[in-house]
């Protein structure tokens, strides 16, 4: 990675990271920073310029003074640059890797060969799309019509803290794609990779206030950013509380908004399935210490094949190494921060003091770590079911037939994602169907088709993202009629 950063910066994992914002193609410190602790052993890494109204206003201005200019660029020429800084992205994996892993613990092993290459993707799919895209013609009432798209303006990203590298360019590259520019707000708890990939768009030789990133408390940062009069888009990853108040500075602004606000996915397993791969897949879900708002944390098991479930998801979990996520034979590694840790060991607190019988785990344990913990309720109204506890804590329910497996999974407020276990391509289109969710999956999990829609229902999320469904929303949409015969 070419030394780009100036200013302020800190050395992460051996790399240099600039711990200031970028706004208009510079690095802006602020007069306040805050403090970055890596969840692998709770050190200091780095102290991070707070931003506030002041910067916000800065960000904003940068992104919407650039906009036309990148606007003019057209599909093709934003699409150089995408694919400049997917390249750059790739040749700087094992760095990024690094980085987010110190920043927020994710295995490394699981960055170095997946999560990091997706986010080069994205800015290629996106590219793509955007050249390809094939305005609709067509003859009415005596005129030709062809839909337009133009792109939105400036827009805000804000991201969660959990792979924020990846998730970043999740939105970020269809806004760019579309001809918008960026204020990219990254969670507190993990800012770091995302400074990182403001020097690699400066590298690819993405114009000045085209992206920008401004770093900062939610609470401050992000409350002045989302209410910023001249934003045209807003998008948002993070939890429903969160959302309703970044929703509700968007209605004052009349500006539309995304939101993907988390889950309480189900993971069904009917007596026909392939049970090891089924149960395999549930220990799966102890991945990133339970904190992929995706999993399928609320297992629902067919009577008839509990005990033998129950037996092999055991097995399975047993294999699980807590331990350093950057050892490759860590497969749980540490949670975010204390704060989460005492919100998880709270979920399963309640959860014993009413009575409900912990199967497996249930227990803090030195540093960061939550035991892999399941849960039998003895009500499907605990709260430890209905509510995302975004952690190592899986629950664990049996059901008798197909009607009362969809009631269950149909029975909480969240709708991101399902997982379905079974032999049969019947029941699999059925219960597919019935499963009321943004995606399901069956006899798989966390397959991404880029052009695919992607978002929640209920209060798992506003809107989609991915393939055009992305473009669509960081564009305004406009209708040319000419009278037939008028022009030539």
């Amino acid at each position: 990675m070419s030394a780009v950063a100036q200013g302020n910066t800190a050395t992460v994992a051996g790399v240099e990271v600039s711990t200031d914002h970028y706004i208009g193609g510079e690095r802006v410190a602020s007069p306040t920073r805050f403090p970055v602790i890596t969840p692998i052993d709770g050190s200091l890494i780095a102290e991070v310029s707070a931003g506030g109204a002041e910067e916000a206003d800065r960000a904003v201005r940068a992104a919407q003074a650039a906009a036309p200019g990148w606007a003019a660029l057209g599909a093709s020429g934003r699409a150089a640059l995408m694919h400049r800084l997917a390249d750059l992205i790739d040749a700087n994996v094992e760095k990024l890797a690094a980085v987010e892993c110190a920043d927020m613990a994710m295995l490394l092993e699981s960055l170095r060969l997946r999560v990091i290459f997706r986010a080069a993707a994205n800015f290629r799919n996106y590219a793509d799309l955007a050249v390809a895209y094939e305005e609709r013609d067509w003859h009415s009432k005596g005129t030709w019509n062809r839909v337009q798209r133009m792109p939105a303006g400036p827009v805000a990203v804000i991201t969660p803290w959990n792979a924020p590298f990846m998730l970043s360019t999740w939105k970020i590259s269809p806004a760019l794609a579309a001809g918008c520019t960026v204020v990219l707000k990254p969670a507190e708890w993990s800012p770091l990779s995302c400074s990182l990939l403001a020097d690699l768009a400066q590298e690819a030789g993405f114009p000045a206030g085209v992206l920008n990133v401004l770093q900062g408390i939610g609470e401050e940062a992000g409350a002045a950013l989302v209410s910023h009069p001249l934003l045209r888009r807003i998008s948002f990853t993070g939890s429903p509380e969160t959302a309703r108040h970044i929703g509700v500075s968007a209605a004052k602004n009349l500006v539309p908004f995304t939101g993907e606000l988390g889950g309480k996915g189900p993971l069904i397993v009917f007596e026909d399935a392939d049970l090891d791969a089924a149960a395999t897949k549930a220990a799966g879900q102890y991945d990133d210490a339970g904190q992929v708002c995706l999993a399928g944390t609320r297992l629902l098991v067919q009577e008839s094949i509990r005990d033998d479930f129950l037996k092999r998801f055991n097995t399975a979990a047993d294999k699980h190494v807590l331990g350093d996520p950057r050892d490759p034979a860590t497969t749980v590694s540490p949670m975010i921060h204390p704060d989460h840790v005492d919100r998880v060991e709270g979920f399963v607190t309640r959860a014993i003091t009413s009575g409900q019988k912990v199967v497996r785990g249930g227990k803090r344990l030195d540093g960061l770590f939550f035991e892999p913990t399941l849960i039998e309720p003895s009500d499907n109204d605990e709260e430890i079911v209905q509510r995302e506890v975004f952690g190592p804590v899986l629950t664990f329910q049996t059901f008798k037939d197909e009607e009362e497996a969809v009631a269950l999974a149909n029975s909480t407020e969240y709708g991101l994602s399902g997982i379905v276990y079974t032999g049969s391509m019947g029941r699999a289109d059925r219960i597919g169907r019935a499963v009321r969710a943004g995606i399901v999956w069956v006899n798989t999990f966390l397959v991404r088709d880029l052009t695919a829609p992607f978002g929640g229902v209920g209060i798992s999320g506003i809107g989609r993202e991915g393939g055009d469904y992305a473009l669509d929303f960081y564009s305004d949409l406009k209708t040319l009629q000419i009278l037939d015969g008028s022009v030539r």
